[in-house]
């Protein structure tokens, strides 16, 4: 074992919970050392965390990892890809009058944005926020322009937040075990700055996720998360739909998907589902029927989460890639052109569809963020309150 401290991530999913320990080398790279996954049975009920169950998995899973190091974790750090996240954008100024723009302009900004911000939701708390938009006398600049000289500057930032109820229960639990939550970082963002890590030509894209259950669009723009919205529906729809229509189960339907009968460009007319799938009651149905069902919901899916979605249609004109990951291996190998299809309906480029993330390149950029940050994530000045010197300023400012 090294003698460097290691530090432990805990992921919380809607499926498992992942346990990974890890020491940082003099470079501050990261290595794992120990992973532990378990199961989320019992953990959540009707989207709640089951306080007791939690604290006692985490407790038992911890203590694996700690028998193991011969190390007692006080701290944690947290990834959250269940809980929903909500955003809100809102912009600040400061007019200078070809005054420079000092560091000391921008901290007001971002903190008297915060301040609006925490007034206003008074019921969720903020996770991240991202400068997602600099402009000075009406041009965008790449990076914070502090030390240019202008007359007017609008900054824009976006914030991320979770209801503080589910935020009290995240904290109950680790608090229980003796362990303080360092840092909770949100698992869309993750996968996004892995995105750009991986094709750095693309900084502005879409990156809608969809699992069996359940299903996530993530905006990034400029570098910056501008937008995240999950929905309670996912691949599973399809299996349903086929089900319901062509009064089979999902035994047969799993089978019928495991041969990869639908990868084909074109089904004939008349080709009909093999016998070998039924058990002892065969019956006659189309291939291409089921290629149509399943094709009406993509179509559909892709039209909720992105193209008939109000809430992205003022995005939609500055995409420039869209990336669509398929968590359930089995219907991306028989719809992959379908879903790549449906997803490039109504843009310039075509959809890339991808795997689903993997465990430990995920943990090692998480651990990445939470030492270097990202260069568009905004740390604000703590404020509690507002004070009076506070309303001064702000009066001044504006």
């Amino acid at each position: 074992m090294s003698n460097k401290t290691p530090t432990l991530f805990v992921e919380i999913n809607e499926s498992e919970i992942i346990f990974v320990a890890g020491n940082y080398d003099n470079d501050l790279k990261f290595s794992i050392l120990e992973k532990t996954i378990s199961s989320t049975d019992n953990f959540f009920k009707d989207e709640l965390l089951v306080l007791n169950n939690a604290i006692e998995l985490i407790k038992k899973n911890v203590e694996i990892i700690e028998s193991k190091l011969d190390y007692i974790f006080k701290e944690v750090i947290i990834i959250l890809d269940k809980f929903n996240c909500t955003s809100v954008s809102i912009s600040g100024y400061k007019r200078l009058n070809q005054s420079q723009v000092l560091k000391e302009n921008i901290s007001y900004i971002l903190n008297s944005l915060k301040l609006a911000v925490t007034d206003n939701e008074k019921n969720k708390s903020i996770l991240h926020i991202f400068n997602s938009k600099s402009v000075l006398d009406k041009n965008i600049t790449d990076n914070l322009p502090i030390g240019l000289f202008g007359d007017f500057y609008n900054h824009e930032l976006t914030f991320f937040l979770i209801k503080n109820n589910d935020l009290k229960n995240i904290k109950q639990i680790f608090n229980k075990n003796s362990l303080n939550i360092k840092k909770i970082i949100n698992k869309n963002f993750i996968e996004c700055t892995q995105l750009i890590d991986k094709d750095m030509n693309f900084e502005t894209f879409y990156c809608i996720k969809i699992k069996k259950d359940s299903s996530s669009i993530s905006f990034f723009d400029s570098s910056a998360l501008r937008y995240l919205e999950n929905f309670n529906f996912g691949t599973n729809l399809l299996l349903q739909d086929v089900s319901k229509i062509c009064s089979l189960n999902y035994e047969i339907i799993n089978k019928i998907l495991m041969d990869k009968i639908f990868d084909k460009e074109n089904l004939k007319e008349d080709d009909l589902i093999e016998n070998k799938f039924f058990d002892n009651n065969y019956r006659k149905i189309k291939k291409k029927l089921i290629k149509e069902i399943v094709q009406a919901r993509i179509e559909e899916i892709a039209d909720v989460i992105l193209f008939k979605n109000i809430n992205t249609k003022s995005f939609q004109n500055e995409i420039i890639k869209i990336y669509v990951i398929i968590e359930d291996e089995i219907i991306l190998d028989n719809f992959k052109k379908d879903f790549i299809f449906y997803f490039s309906k109504n843009l310039k480029n075509k959809s890339t569809l991808l795997k689903n993330f993997e465990i430990e390149p995920l943990f090692i950029k998480a651990a990445q963020l939470s030492v270097f940050g990202w260069k568009k994530e905004a740390i604000p000045i703590l404020q509690t309150k507002k004070s009076l010197i506070t309303k001064i300023f702000k009066t001044i400012f504006e």
